[in-house]
């Protein structure tokens, strides 16, 4: 089974940026594509960005997009999450996931494993 590993969370002020890491036990996810989630309290799980297995197609959602970038390096089964200008608003557990194929998508019914999460705040 794939287990996931998130590391890189932490507290940083608004504008600062964080790098999240996202390991994999096995190899699988050099084959599939992945995704970041994240979750705030009190608010449903949202869709951050996703990349495709050999990262030549990405996508993110509305609220990230220009500011955080997605990226994968298959030989050492990581997937990372560049944020920039942090806004308090991005306060949320991040989740890494692996999806049930090759191809991107936002749904998260379409990822197969997940990650325990790692915590981002961002003070004001």
């Amino acid at each position: 089974q794939v287990q996931l590993v998130e590391s890189g969370g932490g507290l940083v002020q608004a504008g600062g940026s964080l790098r999240l890491s996202c390991a994999s036990s096995r190899r699988t996810p050099s084959s599939v594509a992945m995704g970041w989630f994240r979750q705030a309290p009190g608010k449903e799980r949202e869709f951050v960005a996703t990349i495709s297995w050999d990262g030549g197609t990405t996508s993110y959602g509305d609220s990230v997009k220009g500011r955080f970038t997605i990226s994968r390096d298959n030989a050492k089964n990581t997937v990372y999450l560049q944020m920039n200008s942090l806004k308090p608003e991005d306060t949320a557990a991040y989740y890494c996931a692996a999806s049930r194929s090759s191809l991107t998508t936002r749904n998260e019914n379409g990822y197969a494993y997940w990650g325990q999460g790692t915590q981002v705040t961002v003070s004001s």
